[in-house]
C-alpha cells in the first residue's frame, strides 16, 4: 500500500521551504541536534517521519530524521501534527515568536523591481517627438509604445498601484507586530552582511519601499524575521 504522505512529499517540502525557522526548531528539538544550526530544509516526509537537512554555523551540511510517534494515519494528519510539533519545539527552545526588527536590508530583488518600475515611468512620461523636452534618448520608449496595445500602460499602472498599496498595508502590519516603531534605528545592509548597525531613519523606509517596488520589500523583511527567530533559539539555550 502506497504511503499517502510520501506521495505528496514534494509539495510538502516546497511548502515548508517558506518556513526555515520552523524547520530549524524541528532539527534542534525533535532531532536533538545541539550544534548551532543556521538553516534547515525538509528533504522528504512520510507517515513515519521526516528527513531534514541542516547547515551548521561552521558551514557543514548534515541530515537528521525525525520520527513521528505515533505514525501519521493519513495525509490529513500532517498539518495538525506539524503545528503541534512546532508549538512544542518553540516553547522548549525559547524561540521568540515576534522578534523586534531594527534593520532595513536592501536586496537584489528590490533593485530588479525598481528597474522595472523605472522602465514603466520612463515609457509613460517620455516626451513626444517634436516637443521642447524631447530627446533621442526617449526613442526606445516610443518604439515600445507603438508595439503595445493602447490599454497596456493604464493596465500596468492600475496593477502596480493596487497591488503595491495592498502590500504596503501588509508591510505595515509586520512593522506593528515586530515593533519597528515610527522612528526606527536602522541601517541599509546587503543580504551578505550579518552585523546590524543602528542609525537614525524612519519606519517609513519599509512602507515606502513596498509602495515603490512591491513584494521584494516585505519578502526581505520576512526573511529578517525568520533569521531573528532562528537566532533567538541559540540565545535561549
Amino acid at each position: 500500500m502506497a504511503d499517502p504522505v510520501a506521495e505528496k512529499s514534494g509539495f510538502l517540502c516546497m511548502y515548508m521551504s517558506n518556513h526555515p525557522d520552523t524547520l530549524v526548531s524541528y532539527v534542534r528539538h525533535w532531532g536533538k541536534v545541539t550544534e548551532h544550526v543556521v538553516s534547515a530544509k525538509m528533504t522528504t516526509i512520510d507517515t513515519k517521519g521526516m528527513n531534514l537537512s541542516y547547515q551548521t554555523k561552521g558551514g557543514a551540511t548534515k541530515e537528521v530524521r525525525v520520527v513521528f510517534d505515533p505514525p501519521l494515519a493519513g495525509y490529513e494528519e500532517v498539518k495538525p501534527r506539524l503545528m503541534a510539533m512546532k508549538a512544542d519545539a518553540e516553547e522548549e527552545l525559547g524561540m521568540v515568536p515576534a522578534p523586534q526588527i531594527t534593520s532595513f536590508r536592501f536586496s537584489r530583488n528590490m533593485a530588479y523591481m525598481a528597474a522595472m518600475v523605472s522602465a514603466l515611468i520612463y515609457t509613460t512620461f517620455a516626451p513626444v517627438p517634436g516637443s521642447p523636452n524631447y530627446s533621442p534618448l526617449y526613442a526606445p520608449a516610443h518604439i515600445l509604445l507603438a508595439n503595445l496595445p493602447s490599454w497596456m500602460l493604464t493596465f500596468s499602472w492600475t496593477i502596480l498601484v493596487v497591488t503595491h498599496s495592498l502590500e504596503s498595508l501588509y508591510t505595515l502590519s509586520l512593522c506593528k507586530k515586530h515593533r519597528t516603531g515610527f522612528v526606527l534605528g536602522v541601517s541599509v545592509e546587503l543580504p551578505s552582511q550579518a552585523r546590524i548597525r543602528p542609525a537614525d531613519y524612519s519606519q517609513a523606509q519599509y512602507i515606502l519601499t513596498t509602495l515603490a517596488v512591491g513584494f521584494p520589500a516585505w519578502v526581505e523583511m520576512r526573511r529578517q524575521i525568520q533569521e531573528a527567530r532562528i537566532e533567538s533559539i541559540m540565545k535561549g539555550q
